[in-house]
């Protein structure tokens, strides 16, 4: 059950009928047969119980997620409160009260979460936290509560700036729910923003490798991915007790508890959420983090952008470190990373609008999104996919602006069978382990090999026939019709 609604008077109703429009399951328990009776008439699922024994009203309501106590008497109200507490211990509690109650109210507002009336300004605010959002945050809470010892909070591989914010945040949540937490990732903080971000803000990351102890950890949580072992280090058994994402998911997820919502251009985004409703102020460097993931994936709020996103950023703005986030922009680039922005430009070919560039031996892989974005920029492309790979693994990076691409979804057809892929209909990733693509070729052959075969993947899942006669490996094909 998610909402549980004690005692139901004429402001208790007001509430209730409101809660009908929202999202989740409402159950009101009253002390009278008859009164239950009159409110199922109505269209409300109640039932008549003595709401003065915990154990009565537990066993009727089940586990609920948040307890609303609305009777007419302020005195029943102290007394309901008293019962919410001893089923619920955990439960958000909301009271509420007729504007004109009369009486003490410091024993009422001494037990519950918070106390409103039907006039106050922070009602619907309140009422939020009594519905979808807040059932999801005391559901986060839960679990979070029930963790046995330190819980690692995993970002993806060689995370961008929304996975390292949102392991951060994730932390800082935890923290609060008196669970301790490290924010941790596998491989390397390579782009040159991202560890501006990470050394300007200070964050105390831990940088796991194939050789750490995970037994250390008594969970785990897993941030801007859904899968232990996919785009992670984690063993693909690992058991994943937390998943925040905003990625599409190929597969079921699972864990104790999953939020992924795709209709959000951040995972940053939903870490605000939560914070929010758990009234917790970001400080400036979990702020500013957050503010940045939100605007680097979303591209400054032109790519998937949602309305949350929007408010995420208007709610952020005055805790960031502003002279921060100006140095994150500007940092300094490595000889490596301009190196394969030059080899993509270099080594691009294009079918009509497409454009595939492989850029040889991967040194430094968080370049392969700038490359495909700077590719972008090009006429008449509208889709791009840049590739690089080194002993074990071929990394790929894609970016489209046509509406009628489902990038995320033309990844994951045209390598998921030997590799993973995913992400979203205008950017997304995959990665494919080598040996997948040179099982019969001489190892001198491997970069033509893997040229070949990812860009002919690609193009073969978006509907491209490619004129295989005309050379016997993809670099040949420099100069057919179509390519240049």
């Amino acid at each position: 059950m998610d909402r549980l609604v004690l005692g139901c008077g004429s402001v208790g109703r007001s509430f209730v009928e409101r809660l009908l429009d929202r999202p989740g399951s409402l159950l009101v328990l009253v002390d009278e047969e008859r009164r239950a009776k009159t409110l199922r008439d109505a269209g409300i699922d109640a039932r008549g119980v003595d709401t003065t024994d915990p154990a009565a009203v537990r066993t009727v309501a089940g586990e609920v997620d948040s307890v609303i106590v609305a009777p007419d008497d302020p005195e029943q109200t102290r007394n309901f409160v008293g019962v919410a507490r001893a089923a619920y211990p955990e439960a958000f509690v909301l009271a509420c009260v007729a504007p004109n109650a009369t009486g003490d109210t410091a024993a009422i507002e001494a037990r519950v979460d918070r106390v409103v009336t039907y006039t106050d300004p922070t009602t619907e605010f309140l009422l939020d936290r009594a519905g979808d959002g807040g059932i999801r945050t005391r559901r986060l809470q839960r679990v979070l509560r029930n963790i046995d010892g330190t819980l690692a909070v995993v970002a993806h591989d060689n995370p961008d700036p929304d996975a390292i914010a949102s392991a951060v945040g994730l932390k800082r949540i935890a923290e609060a729910a008196g669970t301790d937490a490290e924010a941790c990732y596998y491989g390397n903080i390579n782009h040159q923003e991202n560890r501006a971000l990470v050394n300007l803000l200070e964050y105390d990351l831990r940088n796991l490798t194939p050789e750490s102890d995970l037994s250390e950890f008594g969970g785990f949580a897993l941030v801007d991915h859904s899968r232990p072992g996919v785009n992670d280090g984690l063993p693909e058994d690992t058991d994943i007790d937390i998943v925040v994402d905003h990625h599409p998911p190929r597969a079921p997820i699972e864990a104790r508890f999953v939020d992924l919502r795709s209709n959000v251009g951040s995972t940053s985004t939903l870490i605000l959420g939560y914070l929010d409703h758990l009234d917790i102020d970001p400080d400036a460097a979990l702020a500013t983090g957050l503010l940045y993931g939100v605007r680097t994936d979303t591209k400054a709020f032109s790519r998937e952008v949602a309305e949350a996103d929007f408010e995420a950023a208007a709610h952020l703005v005055e805790f960031v470190d502003g002279s921060a986030i100006q140095r994150i922009e500007s940092p300094s680039t490595t000889g490596e990373t301009l190196d394969i922005i030059a080899n993509a430009i270099v080594n691009r070919r294009r079918q009509k609008d497409v454009l595939t560039s492989c850029v040889g031996k991967l040194a430094d892989r968080d370049a392969l999104p700038q490359a495909a974005d700077k590719l972008l920029e090009m006429n008449g492309v509208s889709t791009t996919l840049v590739f690089g790979y080194t002993d074990e693994m071929v990394f790929v990076s894609a970016r489209s602006r046509d509406d009628n691409i489902d990038l995320g979804e033309v990844l994951r057809n045209a390598f998921s069978q030997i590799g993973s892929a995913g992400g979203h209909a205008e950017m997304a990733g995959a990665q494919i382990p080598v040996g997948m693509l040179l099982e019969e070729s001489d190892e001198a052959d491997r970069g033509d090999v893997i040229e070949e075969t990812i860009s002919e993947r690609f193009f073969e899942t978006l509907g491209i026939s490619l004129n295989r006669a005309a050379a016997s490996v993809y670099a040949d094909f420099i100069g057919v019709d179509g390519f240049e």
